[in-house]
Formats: C-alpha cells, sequence, structure tokens
C-alpha cells in the first residue's frame, strides 16, 4: 500500500523529515480503507495520498495564498476562505492533512466542514504538534488534543479517537535532522563530500538512534510530533 503514496510522503531513513512523513503515512493508510463514498481532500495540495483511497469521487480543494504556491498541483477546486463551494450534506469522507495550522479562523472553517459533510460522515484530520513555521506568514496555530477536541465537538463532530505519531525520542531526532538541513545542508549542497557527510552523520544516524532508542528507553510521548484526529459528523 505504501508505494501508492507519492513520492516525498514516504521517505527513507536518509531523508531529514523521515519521522514526521512517516507518522503521518502510517496514519493515513490506517484509515483510508474506512473511508468511502464522495470524498473532499479538503487542503489537498499535490494529492500525495489519493491513490490510497477507493472512493467513488476524489475532489481535492485549496486555497491560494502566497506562503504555499500551487504550480504543477491537481487541485480540483478553490476556496475562497469562507464558503466551500458544494451543497450541505454533500461529501461522505473528508481527508485534511496538515492543513488546519495554515487556517486563522479554525471554528469558521470546521463549521463550514461539518456543513458539506453527510451525517454520520467520517472525517480524518493530521495536524502538527511539534514543528517549525512554515508556509509562512500563513502558519498560525499547534493544537494540544485537548483543543482539538474542543474545537471539533463545538463544530459539530464526534471524536472517535485522537491518536499521536511520534514519542520523546523521535520527535528530539527529527528536530535534530530538521536544524541540520535548514541551517547546514545550503551551506554545503554543492560540495558532494561534504553532502554524503551530511546525509550520513547528520541524517542517517539521528534517524537510527531515534528508532533504536524509542524501542530501548521508557517511552514518553508528552512530547510528539503530530496529532491524527479521527471524527465523525453527529
Amino acid at each position: 500500500m505504501h508505494s501508492k503514496i507519492s513520492k516525498g510522503f514516504s521517505p527513507g531513513i536518509f531523508e531529514p523529515n523521515y519521522f514526521m512523513r512517516d507518522g503521518l503515512k502510517n496514519a493515513v493508510c490506517k484509515y483510508a480503507g474506512k473511508m468511502h463514498g464522495k470524498m473532499m481532500d479538503f487542503g489537498c495540495g499535490s494529492k500525495p495520498y489519493k491513490n490510497l483511497f477507493g472512493v467513488d469521487e476524489y475532489i481535492g480543494i485549496d486555497y491560494e495564498n502566497e506562503g504555499h504556491p500551487h504550480k504543477n498541483e491537481q487541485i480540483d477546486v478553490f476556496y475562497d476562505g469562507k464558503t466551500i463551494p458544494f451543497e450541505n450534506g454533500y461529501f461522505d469522507s473528508v481527508l485534511c492533512s496538515e492543513v488546519i495550522e495554515h487556517v486563522f479562523d479554525l471554528p469558521l472553517v470546521l463549521t463550514e466542514i461539518n456543513r458539506v459533510t453527510k451525517q454520520n460522515g467520517v472525517l480524518l484530520f493530521t495536524c502538527p504538534f511539534v514543528w517549525s513555521e512554515h508556509e509562512v506568514p500563513h502558519d498560525y496555530a499547534r493544537y494540544t488534543r485537548f483543543a482539538l477536541e474542543d474545537a471539533f465537538t463545538k463544530a459539530g463532530f464526534e471524536i472517535i479517537t485522537i491518536e499521536k505519531t511520534g514519542n520523546f525520542i523521535t520527535t528530539m531526532s527529527q528536530m535534530a535532522c530538521l536544524y541540520s538541513y535548514i541551517s547546514i545542508y545550503p551551506r554545503i549542497k554543492k560540495i558532494f563530500f561534504l553532502r554524503w557527510f551530511y546525509k550520513f552523520f547528520l541524517i542517517f544516524i539521528p534517524n537510527t538512534m531515534g528508532i533504536v532508542l524509542s524501542k530501548l528507553l521508557p517511552r514518553n510521548d508528552d512530547i510528539y510530533l503530530s496529532n491524527i484526529v479521527w471524527a465523525k459528523k453527529k
């Protein structure tokens, strides 16, 4: 199933976003088979997970902003920031992955998603808890699971489960790789030998240590990478 995911969203151990993307990939794969009917991918971008879903209709919706250009992305419908251009109860399923941190008025957006979702329709949302600023300046929030439960409940959804990806150790390893990718790699990427050094010592080694130590040491997931929300419309 993982082979169906677009390149870049199923990274190997030599990639700087390994733990973040691997956790999201596993979460989407876990719930993909439960999505059905007409499905909305809200904030679809390049639709990296599209091939995982055996739904009747897959519609990708996104919002135009300067922090995320949509060149070469197959967006079906653009959202104006206020109204999703579909009738009430149109969708059976909704996917929204790594999007709501870019939403300034989350209650408004969740209420609008609720409107276009059928009763008992299912929703899969993911959002980061620990990650660097991105798509600047449209990066507004990081949510705890408690804040998400409150926001979704007030918008008319029933939370079935909220899960975490990553743990304290893998998050620390991910942050080490992210730091080296942002702060070191741009300075050395044109030098072959240093690129090799960077890939092995600053990406592969931290990733490997994160995998091993997270199995050997006591687990603590007070610090983690992403929230996974599985919910339905009441």
